[in-house]
């Protein structure tokens, strides 16, 4: 029973100042929309698929050990694909204006569990970018790996490629929007519940009998205005005559 009075009041005081929650949702919302549109920078992504294969000279040659093998050097790869070695070839031979441990920021490695492919994520501001490094550092992995491993078991699966209406991955507007909201609502709330603690007016019976610790013995009533007073004055003395 207690619980419920509790959950009562505390609705009340909600609806007591709703319209300051919802204003402070809507200014969020507007700011958290302005922000995602108009001030982040779009960043675009691009992705290539390497595969890690072992090249078949007989039908018997390939075995469980030879695939243990390929999902064991996977990590090794990694590694070197986002080497300065590699990352330098790359910068060169598209003329970049970056660092390689700047460039190694924009590449993110990634395979699937017990996956011989490798995904190679590059983000850029720039979409054909993002496209070139992707494909470039493909491409450079591909030729180089033989000569620093002694191994030729490497093969592009899938190339990234341009998009007539690219979509960036980042800012996410919508999921950016949602989070205002969401502080919106927070920061509302909040201030909803700080202006109630702050609030010592007596309002009503209720709140006399509390902060008083009285009881109540009478009520006055609102006072009419003007031309009610004068009417209510003019009948009272129509009647007396």
């Amino acid at each position: 029973m207690e619980e419920s009075i509790w959950l009562l009041e505390i609705a009340k005081i909600i609806k007591k100042r709703i319209w300051l929650i919802i204003t402070l949702i809507v200014i969020s919302c507007v700011i958290s929309a302005g922000i995602s549109f108009y001030a982040l920078t779009p960043i675009y992504q691009a992705q290539t698929q390497i595969l890690v294969n072992q090249k078949i000279t007989s039908e018997e040659g390939y075995s469980w050990q030879s695939m243990d093998t390929d999902l064991r050097l996977i990590n090794t790869y990694n590694v070197i694909i986002t080497s300065p070695a590699i990352l330098s070839s790359v910068i060169e031979k598209l003329n970049l204006d970056v660092t390689p441990a700047q460039l190694t920021k924009q590449i993110s490695l990634s395979n699937e569990s017990e996956s011989k492919v490798v995904n190679i994520r590059v983000e850029d501001t720039n979409q054909t970018k993002a496209v070139e490094i992707s494909n470039t550092l493909a491409e450079i992995f591909k030729e180089q790996i033989p000569q620093l491993m002694s191994v030729d078991n490497v093969s592009i699966l899938s190339a990234a490629t341009l998009s007539d209406k690219p979509i960036p991955v980042k800012p996410n507007k919508i999921l950016n929007i949602m989070f205002g909201g969401l502080i919106g609502l927070m920061l509302g709330t909040c201030l909803v519940f700080l202006l109630e603690l702050l609030d010592n007016t007596i309002k009503s019976e209720s709140d006399a009998e509390t902060f008083l610790n009285l009881p109540v013995i009478g009520i006055i009533d609102v006072i009419a205005d003007e031309k009610k007073k004068k009417f209510s004055f003019t009948s009272r003395k129509v009647r007396r005559t």
